[in-house]
Protein backbone atom coordinates (compact mmCIF):
# COMPACT_ATOMS: atom_id res chain seq x y z
CA UNK A 1 0.00 0.00 0.00
CA UNK A 2 2.47 2.27 0.81
CA UNK A 3 4.73 1.75 -2.01
CA UNK A 4 1.59 2.24 -4.27
CA UNK A 5 1.18 5.83 -2.63
CA UNK A 6 4.53 6.61 -3.20
CA UNK A 7 4.54 5.67 -6.46
CA UNK A 8 1.79 7.87 -7.09
CA UNK A 9 3.33 10.81 -5.20
CA UNK A 10 6.05 10.33 -7.52
CA UNK A 11 4.31 10.12 -10.42
CA UNK A 12 2.40 13.28 -9.74
CA UNK A 13 5.32 14.71 -8.75
CA UNK A 14 7.21 13.98 -12.59
CA UNK A 15 4.07 15.34 -13.50
CA UNK A 16 4.03 18.46 -12.18
CA UNK A 17 7.78 18.78 -12.26
CA UNK A 18 7.05 18.50 -16.79
CA UNK A 19 3.98 20.44 -16.67
CA UNK A 20 6.17 22.88 -15.05
CA UNK A 21 9.37 22.69 -17.29
CA UNK A 22 6.81 22.95 -20.56
CA UNK A 23 5.90 26.29 -19.07
CA UNK A 24 9.43 27.39 -18.60
CA UNK A 25 10.94 25.96 -21.95
CA UNK A 26 7.50 28.12 -23.62
CA UNK A 27 8.86 31.20 -21.35
CA UNK A 28 12.50 30.88 -22.60
CA UNK A 29 12.04 30.25 -25.76
CA UNK A 30 9.92 33.63 -26.09
CA UNK A 31 12.46 36.15 -26.75
CA UNK A 32 14.05 34.34 -29.76
CA UNK A 33 10.91 33.37 -30.77
CA UNK A 34 10.07 36.88 -30.89
CA UNK A 35 13.33 37.91 -32.55
CA UNK A 36 12.87 35.51 -35.21
CA UNK A 37 9.30 36.25 -36.07
CA UNK A 38 10.55 40.20 -35.81
CA UNK A 39 13.03 39.22 -38.69
CA UNK A 40 15.78 41.33 -36.79
CA UNK A 41 17.69 42.10 -33.27
CA UNK A 42 16.87 45.10 -31.21
CA UNK A 43 20.06 46.09 -29.72
CA UNK A 44 20.81 48.69 -27.07
CA UNK A 45 23.75 50.45 -27.88
CA UNK A 46 25.84 53.62 -26.25
CA UNK A 47 24.21 56.74 -28.28
CA UNK A 48 27.81 57.60 -29.69
CA UNK A 49 31.30 56.49 -28.01
CA UNK A 50 34.33 55.54 -30.50
CA UNK A 51 35.75 52.38 -30.74
CA UNK A 52 32.19 51.08 -28.86
CA UNK A 53 28.99 52.39 -30.85
CA UNK A 54 29.21 55.12 -32.95
CA UNK A 55 27.16 56.09 -36.42
CA UNK A 56 29.52 57.31 -39.15
CA UNK A 57 28.16 60.28 -41.12
CA UNK A 58 26.44 57.92 -43.46
CA UNK A 59 24.56 56.46 -40.19
CA UNK A 60 26.47 53.31 -39.93
CA UNK A 61 26.87 51.90 -36.34
CA UNK A 62 30.14 50.58 -35.98
CA UNK A 63 31.93 49.79 -32.49
CA UNK A 64 32.95 46.84 -30.48
CA UNK A 65 29.85 46.78 -28.72
CA UNK A 66 27.81 46.97 -32.31
CA UNK A 67 30.01 44.07 -33.57
CA UNK A 68 28.52 41.86 -30.58
CA UNK A 69 25.02 42.76 -31.77
CA UNK A 70 25.91 42.38 -35.50
CA UNK A 71 27.64 38.70 -34.22
CA UNK A 72 24.43 37.57 -32.02
CA UNK A 73 22.16 38.63 -35.40
CA UNK A 74 24.38 36.38 -36.85
CA UNK A 75 24.39 33.56 -35.21
CA UNK A 76 20.32 33.64 -35.59
CA UNK A 77 19.87 34.31 -38.95
CA UNK A 78 23.41 34.44 -40.39
CA UNK A 79 23.18 37.90 -41.75
CA UNK A 80 24.76 40.43 -39.53
CA UNK A 81 22.86 43.48 -40.90
CA UNK A 82 19.61 42.47 -39.12
CA UNK A 83 19.99 44.43 -36.68
CA UNK A 84 18.31 47.51 -35.35
CA UNK A 85 20.65 49.96 -32.82
CA UNK A 86 18.81 51.80 -30.29
CA UNK A 87 20.98 54.58 -28.85
CA UNK A 88 20.29 55.02 -25.40
CA UNK A 89 21.90 57.50 -22.33
CA UNK A 90 23.40 55.53 -19.27
CA UNK A 91 19.70 56.51 -17.34
CA UNK A 92 17.76 54.90 -20.01
CA UNK A 93 19.47 51.59 -20.65
CA UNK A 94 18.55 49.30 -17.79
CA UNK A 95 14.66 50.77 -17.91
CA UNK A 96 14.68 50.15 -21.50
CA UNK A 97 15.46 46.36 -21.25
CA UNK A 98 13.85 45.70 -18.75
CA UNK A 99 10.55 46.70 -20.38
CA UNK A 100 11.26 45.27 -23.25
CA UNK A 101 11.96 47.72 -26.03
CA UNK A 102 14.95 46.10 -26.69
CA UNK A 103 16.11 42.50 -26.77
CA UNK A 104 19.89 42.73 -25.71
CA UNK A 105 21.81 45.61 -24.05
CA UNK A 106 25.07 46.04 -25.41
CA UNK A 107 26.38 49.04 -24.14
CA UNK A 108 29.59 48.75 -22.02
CA UNK A 109 27.93 48.38 -18.60
CA UNK A 110 29.07 47.93 -15.81
CA UNK A 111 28.34 44.18 -13.98
CA UNK A 112 27.70 44.66 -10.20
CA UNK A 113 25.57 42.75 -7.77
CA UNK A 114 23.54 45.12 -7.60
CA UNK A 115 22.46 45.29 -10.74
CA UNK A 116 21.46 41.59 -11.31
CA UNK A 117 20.07 41.12 -7.82
CA UNK A 118 17.77 44.19 -8.20
CA UNK A 119 16.78 44.88 -11.40
CA UNK A 120 15.94 41.81 -12.68
CA UNK A 121 18.52 41.54 -15.36
CA UNK A 122 21.48 38.94 -16.52
CA UNK A 123 24.87 40.00 -17.46
CA UNK A 124 26.21 37.07 -20.00
CA UNK A 125 29.87 37.32 -19.51
CA UNK A 126 32.69 39.74 -19.11
CA UNK A 127 33.19 41.38 -23.28
CA UNK A 128 35.95 43.58 -21.86
CA UNK A 129 37.90 44.20 -18.56
CA UNK A 130 37.92 47.79 -17.85
CA UNK A 131 39.23 50.19 -15.08
CA UNK A 132 37.58 53.65 -13.93
CA UNK A 133 40.75 56.30 -14.84
CA UNK A 134 40.99 59.82 -15.23
CA UNK A 135 41.62 62.22 -18.32
CA UNK A 136 43.08 65.68 -17.48
CA UNK A 137 45.32 68.49 -18.98
CA UNK A 138 49.06 67.63 -18.97
CA UNK A 139 49.66 71.07 -18.22
CA UNK A 140 48.30 70.39 -14.57
CA UNK A 141 51.32 68.39 -13.56
CA UNK A 142 49.56 65.62 -12.11
CA UNK A 143 50.33 61.76 -13.06
CA UNK A 144 48.98 60.03 -10.12
CA UNK A 145 45.60 59.87 -8.83
CA UNK A 146 45.98 60.47 -5.06
CA UNK A 147 47.16 63.91 -6.44
CA UNK A 148 43.98 64.86 -7.04
CA UNK A 149 42.64 66.61 -3.85
CA UNK A 150 40.48 69.22 -4.35
CA UNK A 151 39.27 68.62 -8.20
CA UNK A 152 36.33 69.27 -9.37
CA UNK A 153 35.66 66.50 -11.04
CA UNK A 154 32.84 65.82 -14.06
CA UNK A 155 31.13 62.35 -14.10
CA UNK A 156 28.16 60.61 -15.52
CA UNK A 157 25.32 60.69 -13.28
CA UNK A 158 23.17 57.09 -13.42
CA UNK A 159 27.03 55.51 -13.98
CA UNK A 160 28.83 52.97 -11.60
CA UNK A 161 31.83 56.11 -12.09
CA UNK A 162 29.94 58.42 -9.75
CA UNK A 163 29.57 55.84 -6.69
CA UNK A 164 33.28 54.95 -7.21
CA UNK A 165 34.44 58.60 -7.16
CA UNK A 166 32.91 59.49 -3.72
CA UNK A 167 34.53 55.72 -2.54
CA UNK A 168 37.66 56.81 -3.89
CA UNK A 169 38.05 60.45 -2.42
CA UNK A 170 36.37 59.28 0.59
CA UNK A 171 38.96 56.13 1.12
CA UNK A 172 41.53 58.82 0.40
CA UNK A 173 40.68 61.71 2.32
CA UNK A 174 40.73 63.75 -0.64
CA UNK A 175 38.19 66.31 -1.03
CA UNK A 176 36.47 66.81 -4.74
CA UNK A 177 33.88 68.54 -6.62
CA UNK A 178 31.19 66.44 -8.96
CA UNK A 179 30.28 68.08 -11.70
CA UNK A 180 27.21 65.55 -12.97
CA UNK A 181 26.46 65.32 -16.61
CA UNK A 182 23.96 63.16 -18.33
CA UNK A 183 25.84 62.46 -21.53
CA UNK A 184 29.66 62.20 -22.92
CA UNK A 185 28.88 64.98 -24.58
CA UNK A 186 28.46 67.24 -22.04
CA UNK A 187 30.79 65.57 -19.97
CA UNK A 188 33.23 66.97 -22.92
CA UNK A 189 31.59 70.38 -23.54
CA UNK A 190 32.13 70.91 -19.10
CA UNK A 191 35.32 69.69 -19.57
CA UNK A 192 36.26 72.21 -22.57
CA UNK A 193 34.56 75.15 -20.39
CA UNK A 194 36.62 74.82 -17.93
CA UNK A 195 33.12 73.63 -15.25
CA UNK A 196 35.71 70.69 -14.22
CA UNK A 197 39.50 70.30 -14.59
CA UNK A 198 38.85 66.36 -14.49
CA UNK A 199 36.54 64.02 -16.47
CA UNK A 200 36.29 60.14 -14.82
CA UNK A 201 35.05 57.55 -16.57
CA UNK A 202 36.09 53.84 -17.49
CA UNK A 203 38.79 54.09 -18.81
CA UNK A 204 37.97 53.02 -22.28
CA UNK A 205 36.04 55.75 -22.71
CA UNK A 206 38.00 58.63 -21.65
CA UNK A 207 40.84 57.53 -24.50
CA UNK A 208 37.58 57.92 -26.87
CA UNK A 209 36.86 60.88 -25.56
CA UNK A 210 40.26 62.50 -25.55
CA UNK A 211 40.51 62.14 -29.13
CA UNK A 212 37.57 64.31 -29.46
CA UNK A 213 39.71 67.24 -28.28
CA UNK A 214 40.95 69.72 -31.06
CA UNK A 215 44.36 69.16 -28.55
CA UNK A 216 43.93 65.63 -27.53
CA UNK A 217 48.24 65.71 -27.15
CA UNK A 218 47.73 68.36 -24.47
CA UNK A 219 45.42 65.30 -22.36
CA UNK A 220 46.19 62.26 -20.89
CA UNK A 221 44.63 59.24 -19.15
CA UNK A 222 46.44 58.74 -15.66
CA UNK A 223 47.67 54.69 -15.77
CA UNK A 224 46.10 54.00 -12.55
CA UNK A 225 42.73 52.58 -12.38
CA UNK A 226 40.66 53.40 -9.10
CA UNK A 227 37.93 50.81 -9.58
CA UNK A 228 37.24 47.17 -11.50
CA UNK A 229 35.03 48.14 -14.41
CA UNK A 230 33.89 44.65 -15.94
CA UNK A 231 31.80 45.38 -19.02
CA UNK A 232 29.40 43.14 -20.64
CA UNK A 233 26.19 42.42 -22.69
CA UNK A 234 22.67 42.34 -20.74
CA UNK A 235 19.75 40.62 -20.98
CA UNK A 236 16.89 40.19 -18.70
CA UNK A 237 16.49 37.37 -16.10
CA UNK A 238 12.79 35.61 -17.18
CA UNK A 239 14.65 33.92 -20.59
CA UNK A 240 17.37 31.70 -19.59
CA UNK A 241 17.34 30.41 -23.22
CA UNK A 242 18.14 33.54 -24.44
CA UNK A 243 20.87 34.02 -22.39
CA UNK A 244 22.78 31.28 -22.82
CA UNK A 245 22.59 32.04 -26.42
CA UNK A 246 23.95 35.72 -26.24
CA UNK A 247 26.60 33.70 -23.34
CA UNK A 248 27.31 31.61 -26.26
CA UNK A 249 27.90 33.71 -28.93
CA UNK A 250 30.31 35.53 -26.68
CA UNK A 251 32.28 32.18 -26.19
CA UNK A 252 32.21 31.59 -29.57
CA UNK A 253 34.71 34.33 -30.67
CA UNK A 254 36.84 33.21 -27.75
CA UNK A 255 36.93 29.98 -28.60
CA UNK A 256 37.94 30.64 -32.19
CA UNK A 257 40.61 33.57 -31.57
CA UNK A 258 42.28 30.21 -29.13
CA UNK A 259 41.77 27.34 -32.20
CA UNK A 260 43.37 29.44 -34.63
CA UNK A 261 39.95 30.19 -36.83
CA UNK A 262 39.47 33.73 -38.10
CA UNK A 263 36.96 35.06 -40.57
CA UNK A 264 39.35 34.68 -43.61
CA UNK A 265 39.87 31.07 -42.52
CA UNK A 266 36.68 29.67 -41.31
CA UNK A 267 35.91 27.43 -44.37
CA UNK A 268 39.29 25.92 -44.34
CA UNK A 269 38.10 24.62 -40.58
CA UNK A 270 35.09 23.06 -41.66
CA UNK A 271 37.14 20.42 -43.43
CA UNK A 272 39.62 20.25 -40.38
CA UNK A 273 39.73 16.47 -38.62
CA UNK A 274 40.46 17.79 -35.45
CA UNK A 275 37.33 17.04 -32.45
CA UNK A 276 37.26 20.38 -30.85
CA UNK A 277 36.90 22.29 -34.24
CA UNK A 278 34.88 20.16 -35.36
CA UNK A 279 32.35 21.07 -32.57
CA UNK A 280 32.80 24.51 -33.51
CA UNK A 281 31.68 24.44 -36.97
CA UNK A 282 28.77 22.00 -36.02
CA UNK A 283 30.15 18.92 -37.68
CA UNK A 284 29.66 16.69 -34.07
CA UNK A 285 27.35 17.57 -31.36
CA UNK A 286 23.90 19.31 -32.88
CA UNK A 287 24.53 22.39 -30.37
CA UNK A 288 22.89 24.69 -31.93
CA UNK A 289 19.79 23.17 -32.73
CA UNK A 290 19.63 22.41 -28.88
CA UNK A 291 19.94 26.44 -28.63
CA UNK A 292 17.43 26.89 -31.23
CA UNK A 293 19.49 27.91 -34.11
CA UNK A 294 21.37 26.36 -36.98
CA UNK A 295 24.59 23.74 -35.88
CA UNK A 296 26.37 26.24 -38.07
CA UNK A 297 25.86 29.52 -35.56
CA UNK A 298 29.77 29.96 -34.73
CA UNK A 299 30.74 29.66 -38.28
CA UNK A 300 28.25 32.35 -38.82
CA UNK A 301 29.51 34.33 -36.37
CA UNK A 302 33.17 34.11 -37.28
CA UNK A 303 32.86 34.77 -41.02
CA UNK A 304 30.60 37.48 -40.73
CA UNK A 305 31.98 39.47 -37.95
CA UNK A 306 35.51 37.68 -37.17
CA UNK A 307 36.16 36.20 -33.71
CA UNK A 308 37.13 38.31 -30.44
CA UNK A 309 40.86 39.39 -31.64
CA UNK A 310 39.48 40.50 -34.70
CA UNK A 311 36.59 42.60 -33.13
CA UNK A 312 39.04 44.02 -30.47
CA UNK A 313 41.90 44.81 -33.25
CA UNK A 314 39.61 46.74 -35.58
CA UNK A 315 37.48 48.97 -32.56
CA UNK A 316 39.85 49.27 -29.81
CA UNK A 317 43.32 47.84 -30.49
CA UNK A 318 46.38 49.34 -31.20
CA UNK A 319 46.01 49.05 -34.96
CA UNK A 320 42.79 51.83 -33.96
CA UNK A 321 42.24 55.62 -33.64
CA UNK A 322 42.28 54.61 -29.72
CA UNK A 323 44.97 52.26 -29.34
CA UNK A 324 44.19 50.48 -26.67
CA UNK A 325 46.86 47.72 -25.71
CA UNK A 326 44.88 44.29 -25.02
CA UNK A 327 46.47 43.62 -21.25
CA UNK A 328 43.64 42.17 -19.05
CA UNK A 329 41.83 41.12 -22.64
CA UNK A 330 44.04 38.96 -23.99
CA UNK A 331 43.16 35.60 -24.24
CA UNK A 332 43.97 33.38 -20.89
CA UNK A 333 46.79 31.91 -22.73
CA UNK A 334 48.66 34.92 -23.61
CA UNK A 335 48.84 36.34 -19.85
CA UNK A 336 45.00 38.22 -19.93
CA UNK A 337 41.44 37.36 -18.16
CA UNK A 338 39.77 36.26 -21.21
CA UNK A 339 38.69 32.53 -21.22
CA UNK A 340 35.77 30.12 -22.78
CA UNK A 341 34.47 27.09 -21.71
CA UNK A 342 34.66 24.17 -24.21
CA UNK A 343 32.23 23.38 -26.81
CA UNK A 344 31.78 19.80 -26.05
Amino acid sequence: MMTRRLGRVAATTVATVLVAAGFATAAMASTLDTVKERGKLVCGVNQGLQGFAAPDAAGTWAGFDVDFCRAVAAAIFADPDKVDYVPLSAEERFPALADGRIDLLARNSTWTMGRETGLGLTFVGVTYYDGQGFLLSRSAGTFSSLELDGAKVCVLSGTTSEANLADYFTDNNMAYEAVLTDSPEATLTAYRSGDCNVVTSDMSQLYAQRLKLDDADEHLVLADAISKEPLGPVVRQDDARWATLVRWVYFAMLDAEELGIASDTVDAALASKKPDVRRFVGAEGGFGEQMGVADTWAVDVVRLVGNYGEIYERSLGEGSPLGIPRGMNQLWNRGGLQYAPPIR
